[in-house]
């Protein structure tokens, strides 16, 4: 080691002991400021920085993530301190026991580095998973218990990403987690609004320990939780790194928790765990105006989608729209149903299916869908297409997906960047809490019902396959090369949506990066022209409703969190909708 990088070590170890010391002692006396339940606002100010910034879902994960990005530590140190910290502080949504996606940026390289750590279907899983009687199970019989977890995937993905872009030392990552864990932390008022809704937690007896009171009512915002059990689970990944995870005593509990529940049992086996293996995968891009958008390829929908809406929507003036217009949410609104039509019919685990990735990102193939959006009149559904190079062998398979998920955007002093989408799918996910966290519902993902009309389905269960998610993190680049924008959401298959409408709204309306999340969400997942309700775009709801759409007032709880480049530093921006904060140096 060179005596600049000794000195970098002891300079972050240092920082970081201090980091692990202080935090507790914040947690206890600050209060995240306006926390907002799931439906509500609290209004965020755009951030600012010059050297380094993290966006996150929660201020303590903010503030971990910057400790270590002013020890020395890269994008991906910082990542793993803040995804640590969220699956302590935003529990229902990402943790050790879900999965992520991945795009890191390595600026000395110049390079886009993707990474696939969805969960996989368990070797003994069939496509009748999800089947009783000949009949699709209801989600809410399916969703809680055993049945639906799948292989986790994050703690393999955070080592393998720190092995390739890591600066500090793995073990020093663990000490702001553990600290929080340990001298306590307050429950958030979200986590308690969700909790308020939620039925299911109360049946599994390590959840209900945890987030009930004795009566089996929530805790109340504000009260300081401790987790010590997680804080032995991360002093294990530590010292052993995920394969302290992945085998030995943390993989036979999580195995039994799956398949000895005593309701609903899954298949998960302690072999499915050892065999997990992150995807390393080339990252999707193509130009949008002056730009280049690059975002995750299948298992996630969700690059495709994003790139097919921005490749349909070029052939439009969207910069001589005014944001929240008419035509601006009839056009975004149309080119998602043409997306969406596509993302059902064709894209999913394309290790099991043939997925036609180019064909979908065929320019000619885009301008022809994009002929069919009038400018006057809603298509009200659009029909899948047939890319160039498909071959038609399996059935169109919409899916609804739910939203127990979280985005995390950082940039480090280096330039290197880090857009992380992570999840255990539903709120709370499959309810079972083991060694302190909880485990995914992510199987439910896949569709119940493999066959439609006499054809398999794309999105079927199959052993050690990835459900299809709409997860998006995305990196813009500039024509030259630079990096412009790092972005992403929460939100189920309204991901999509949610995304393209930051891309438009910065690359087209010049936005900054606040302003673009902060604007209404509207869109289409080739149903109902979907309206966020109590917002200023309800007024649009008769005037489209003239155009043929079909409109529905609904919340729309996107999580977006982005970083986009302002002169020679950084602005950041933070969902109103949610509790997230964006901050730097």
């Amino acid at each position: 080691m060179s005596q600049t990088a000794q000195r970098r070590a002891r300079f972050g170890f240092a920082a970081l002991l201090w980091a692990a010391l202080s935090l507790p002692l914040q947690a206890q006396t600050d209060r995240p400021a306006q926390p907002e339940p799931p439906t509500g606002r609290s209004d965020k100010t755009l951030a600012h920085a010059q050297r380094h910034m993290v966006a996150a879902a929660h201020p303590l994960a903010v503030e971990a993530g910057l400790k270590i990005l002013d020890a020395g530590g890269s994008a991906v140190d910082a990542m793993i301190t803040v995804q640590l910290v969220l699956n302590l502080v935003e529990p229902h949504a990402s943790g050790l026991g879900g999965g992520a996606f991945l795009m890191h940026y390595n600026a000395g390289h110049r390079e886009i580095q993707a990474y696939d750590g969805r969960e996989t279907a368990p070797a003994a899983a069939t496509a009748e998973l999800f089947m009783r009687d000949g009949k699709a199970m209801q989600f809410r019989e399916a969703v809680a218990g055993g049945r639906a977890v799948g292989t986790p995937g994050v703690a393999r993905l955070l080592e393998q990403a720190h092995r390739k872009h890591g600066r500090l030392p793995w073990a020093l990552l663990f000490e702001p987690a553990i600290a929080l864990a340990e001298k306590g932390y307050p429950m958030s008022r979200r986590v308690h609004a969700l909790l308020l809704r939620e039925e299911a937690l109360a049946g599994e007896a390590a959840a209900r320990e945890h987030f009930l009171n004795a009566d089996g009512t929530p805790k109340a915002a504000g009260t300081i939780m401790r987790n010590r059990e997680f804080a032995e689970t991360l002093r294990a990944l530590q010292s052993g790194g995920a394969d302290a995870f992945y085998r030995g005593a943390i993989a036979r509990d999580l195995v039994a928790a799956v398949r000895g529940h005593a309701r609903n049992p899954g298949v998960l086996d302690l072999k499915d765990l050892d065999d997990y293996q992150v995807r390393e995968v080339d990252p999707l891009c193509a130009p949008y105006r002056e730009y280049r958008v690059c975002g995750m390829p299948p298992s996630s929908s969700g690059g495709i989608a994003v790139l097919q809406m921005l490749g349909m929507l070029s052939h439009h003036d969207l910069s001589a729209l005014a944001p929240g217009s008419v035509q601006a949410v009839h056009l975004l609104a149309e080119a998602g149903r043409l997306a969406y039509a596509d993302r059902d019919r064709w894209v999913a685990d394309d290790r099991f299916v043939e997925v036609p990735v180019a064909g979908l990102l065929d320019p000619g193939y885009l301008a022809s869908r994009a002929r069919l959006i009038s400018n006057e009149r809603s298509m009200v559904k659009a029909e899948a297409g047939t890319p160039p190079g498909a071959r038609l062998v399996h059935a169109d398979d919409t899916l609804e997906e739910v939203t127990g998920t979280s985005h995390v955007a950082i940039i480090d002093a280096a330039g290197n960047a880090v857009s992380l989408t992570t999840t255990i799918e539903n709120f709370f996910g499959s309810r079972l809490m083991v060694r302190g966290f909880l485990l995914n519902n992510q199987l439910t993902d896949f569709n119940f019902n493999p066959q439609q009309d006499g054809r398999t389905v794309a999105n079927a269960v199959a052993p050690g396959k990835r459900p299809r998610s709409s997860m998006a993190p995305t990196l813009v680049f500039r024509k030259n090369g630079d990096l412009h924008l790092v972005v992403g959401s929460p939100g189920g298959s309204r991901i999509i949506n949610y995304v393209a409408k930051t891309l438009i709204a910065t690359l087209d309306w010049n936005m900054d990066i606040q302003s673009a999340i902060a604007l209404p969400n509207a869109g289409s997942r080739n149903g109902p022209t979907e309206i966020e309700r109590d917002t200023a775009y309800a007024a649009l709801a008769e005037p489209l409703q003239a155009m043929g759409h079909e409109v529905q007032l609904v919340d729309m709880t996107s999580g977006l969190h982005g970083i986009m480049r302002a002169g020679r530093g950084w602005q950041g921006g933070a969902d109103p909708r949610r509790e997230g904060i964006a901050k730097g140096r």
